[in-house]
């Protein structure tokens, strides 16, 4: 029997909705549904309940359970991301270390991260999803005890690196995993956890650096064990490495690595307990000729004519390039720094730097709301002008910076005025390009080659965040200014490649989404 392609409905929602009237319709003999009648549960006709991925659903449940389980990946992501937020200047003087060799020690280990991300799509293709996430949290755990107890900057800089390989793992692998085992209607926001997660591990870096800084009286004072706050900062990392290597023992494999590997009974076992009844054998059938398509085409390169990469690997580059160009992580790797170079004391710097992080969280919990409603592409070009709006705002307000007895510090009403900014900035980047890149990511690449070019997206996201990071501190010596009007330079870039090159893929098959742009393409 030929199988039909799926129809390219706007949403899940609405494919549920026309199928819930027909078999209502058919019941009726044909006649028109009476008003008011509302199926309530999955019916062996193959129709499938509109709140069927709700809270109030078990299936919605699972489905939700299990991603915030593999989320956790993303949130060692933003806790290795802030937690030398407050470090940094101890490390510093501790080491005495200058501009340059100081954004290298932050940035280094975003090369880790860049080296596992490239990895990780091998690794779960040969070893499962889940063993390669327990690969990443031991890593992650090593070095949260290397970093905390190293006797100088090499050593440092070797346990970064170790620990950026386990988050660019994890960076990898969690969204992926997500995307496999979330039903189409609602992955727009199961993938958003990923970012979700970034988020609350950010807050939770800079919340436990603060709280250790001010216990010792300082992120350079001894707290606990003759060891500095600023060592501890690093060893609280053991805590979450730890909660997502158990995790990773306690969640199914994802169906499509079982399919995958012919293990079928699996794979619908666990599929049974994540979709109703009549989407079980589509779910099903549709990853077996994704697996078949996988298999004929073998080997399957990344090699294109655009620039020697196929151009749909090129999107994945570029938003990937984008999401970091605009300078996000400079607020969440120095905003301590950056707040005390313009007159505010350490205390003051990290308490502002809590409540930037809090504002992401909110922000990125808007986004996962409204992406499956809303859309991707809208989200994006909102985001982008935002971001454009408050970097533009911040590159004035340090240009009127004076340097007064030695300290630097903003006049009048630019200091609230680039505090405002900073965090409108936080939450144009939280609401968007935060989350959806993820989302986007997990969605646009062809089966064949989409853990191949996941690997190559996340890689060149670190590889450009690196280059932000490591380049900030010098830059912010020379021009605030300059260093704040490149970022907005690069989020108005953002808006006009969303508008020219990205369709909306809201609600869509993960198997469909990919046509949208080889279809663009030919067009």
């Amino acid at each position: 029997m030929r199988k039909r392609s799926p129809p390219p409905f706007a949403t899940g929602e609405r494919r549920s909705t026309a199928t819930r009237i027909g078999f209502r319709h058919a019941r009726n003999g044909g006649h028109a549904p009476s008003r008011g009648r509302t199926l309530v549960r999955v019916s062996k006709t193959g129709t499938i309940p509109a709140d069927a991925f709700s809270l109030k659903s078990p299936y919605g449940r699972r489905a939700i359970g299990l991603s915030v389980a593999a989320a956790v990946g993303g949130f060692l992501f933003g806790f290795d991301s802030s937690v030398i937020n407050g470090a940094v200047d101890a490390i510093s003087g501790n080491f005495e270390l200058d501009p340059v060799l100081t954004g290298f020690v932050v940035a280094v280990a975003l090369l880790g991260c860049a080296v596992g991300a490239v990895l990780a799509g091998g690794l779960s293709d040969r070893w499962g999803r889940l063993k390669t996430m327990m690969l990443g949290a031991v890593m992650f755990l090593v070095s949260s005890v290397g970093s905390g107890l190293t006797f100088s900057v090499p050593d440092l800089i070797i346990w970064r690196v170790v620990g950026g390989i386990g988050i660019g793992i994890a960076s990898v692998v969690a969204p992926a995993y997500i995307a496999e085992i979330a039903p189409r209607q609602i992955r727009g926001g199961l993938a958003s956890l990923q970012q979700l997660a970034i988020t609350l591990g950010i807050f939770a870096a800079l919340l436990s650096d603060a709280v250790l800084a001010n216990s010792a009286g300082g992120a350079a004072e001894q707290l606990w064990w003759g060891l500095e706050a600023w060592r501890w900062m690093f060893l609280v990392g053991i805590v979450p490495a730890a909660v997502y290597g158990v995790l990773a023992f306690t969640m199914p494999e994802s169906p499509r690595y079982l399919l995958a590997k012919g293990r079928t009974d699996e794979a619908r076992e666990i599929f049974a307990r994540l979709v109703p009844e009549a989407d079980l054998d589509k779910s099903v059938n549709e990853i077996r000729s994704a697996i078949d398509a996988d298999r004929k085409s073998k080997g399957a390169s990344l090699r294109g004519p655009v620039l020697g990469l196929q151009g749909i690997v090129w999107v994945g580059i570029i938003l990937s390039t984008f999401q970091q160009f605009v300078g996000i992580n400079v607020i969440f790797y120095y905003s301590t720094t950056l707040w005390k170079a313009v007159g505010f004391d350490e205390s003051d710097s990290l308490f502002i730097s809590v409540i930037t992080s809090i504002t992401n969280v909110v922000v990125t919990l808007i986004a996962i709301w409204l992406v499956d409603r809303v859309g991707r592409k809208p989200i994006l070009l909102t985001g982008s002008v935002l971001m454009t709006l408050s970097l533009a705002t911040m590159a004035l307000a340090f240009a009127f910076a004076e340097t007064v007895d030695g300290e630097v510090s903003l006049p009048g009403a630019w200091g609230p005025i680039a505090l405002v900014a900073a965090n409108l900035f936080v939450v144009g980047f939280g609401a968007s390009w935060g989350p959806l890149v993820w989302v986007l990511l997990g969605e646009i690449f062809p089966s064949r080659i989409r853990g191949k070019a996941l690997g190559v997206a996340a890689g060149a996201q670190w590889i450009a965040n690196f280059l932000i990071t490591v380049s900030f501190p010098a830059m912010s010596g020379w021009s605030l200014p300059i260093t704040y009007g490149m970022y907005a330079l690069f989020a108005a870039l953002s808006f006009v490649y969303v508008a020219w090159r990205v369709p909306e893929t809201k609600g869509m098959e993960l198997e469909q989404t990919e046509t949208l742009f080889t279809n663009r393409k030919r067009r």
